[in-house]
């Protein structure tokens, strides 16, 4: 097995077949994802049912409240794209499930059906942004914590749900109204890797409570500005076999919506995550 960095953020592994890790793979494997926040992987062949064996792997499954589940295996969100829809998932800046008080470790992706051409991922580090910003501003950030929510997308009057523009994907938005609003540190101590880390993002970050509504909003433009910044992205072109697992504590993702007329099809199972703590660097 090599794991080999990419040139932004991640690194791909190669000469594995998942369906057949030994112990040494993995642990070399987790160390990997630790640092580096993001693996990819080609070639691979995996059922539903490998896929399911090597999530578990890496902790308990969060069986997802509002996408569309596969038939057959509840563990699976589908994420797709059919030819007649023209908004895609995942279609912006974001990270999965900061709007949950104990947020998702990551998830892990596999293509099932492509587009001719198009339909890539991009990622970028929420770590390295971090350390984009001078040292004053640090200091400021580490002292704010952010109020995130799933309401305005998931909720029953998000404008996904009211357009009916995404019939048949989301379900249950009546559970997204009933969550709680969670409050994160603006920056966390990486749950892996220890390092300080952004975490805030544009589909689920509502406000910085510290600051005025003005300021929070202009705060909350600069940061993504900076962790967006197109020479910092990682961009994933997905084959047939194609896997990538992400950190959702380390990443940013964004699903690039440029095959119109074509399906794609994703599976995607997320991993249960742990209590973020603020960076407090001693």
């Amino acid at each position: 097995m090599k794991i080999q960095p990419r040139d932004h953020v991640g690194a791909e592994v190669t000469d594995v077949d998942l369906r057949a890790l030994t112990d040494h793979q993995f642990e070399a494997m987790a160390q990997a994802f630790s640092r580096y926040g993001l693996l990819f992987f080609r070639d691979q062949n995996l059922s539903e049912k490998d896929h399911i064996h090597f999530a578990e792997r890496w902790g308990e499954i969060n069986v997802n409240r509002f996408f569309k589940a596969h038939a057959d295996f509840p563990e699976i969100a589908l994420v797709e794209k059919t030819p007649e829809q023209e908004m895609n998932i995942g279609g912006g800046w974001h990270t999965d499930h900061s709007y949950d008080e104990i947020p998702a470790l990551g998830s892990i992706l596999v293509a099932r059906a492509l587009p001719p051409a198009g339909g890539d991922t991009w990622f970028i580090s929420a770590a390295d942004a971090f350390e984009r910003l001078d040292s004053q501003l640090q200091m400021t950030l580490r002292t704010l914590t952010a109020t995130h929510s799933g309401k305005h997308v998931f909720g029953q009057a998000a404008a996904y749900m009211q357009s009916g523009r995404q019939t048949g994907r989301f379900n249950s938005p009546e559970k997204a109204d009933a969550m709680s609003d969670p409050v994160h540190p603006v920056v966390i101590a990486h749950p892996l890797s220890g390092r300080a880390t952004l975490y805030v993002n544009p589909a689920f970050t509502l406000r910085i409570n510290e600051l005025s509504e003005a300021d929070s909003a202009a705060m909350l433009e600069m940061l993504y500005t900076v962790m967006s910044d197109e020479t910092h992205v990682e961009r994933f072109d997905w084959q047939p076999g194609s896997i990538a697992f992400w950190d959702n504590r380390a990443t940013w993702h964004y699903a690039q919506n440029d095959y119109p007329g074509f399906a794609r099809s994703m599976h995607r199972i997320t991993i249960e995550g742990e209590p973020l703590q603020a960076f407090a660097k001693t």
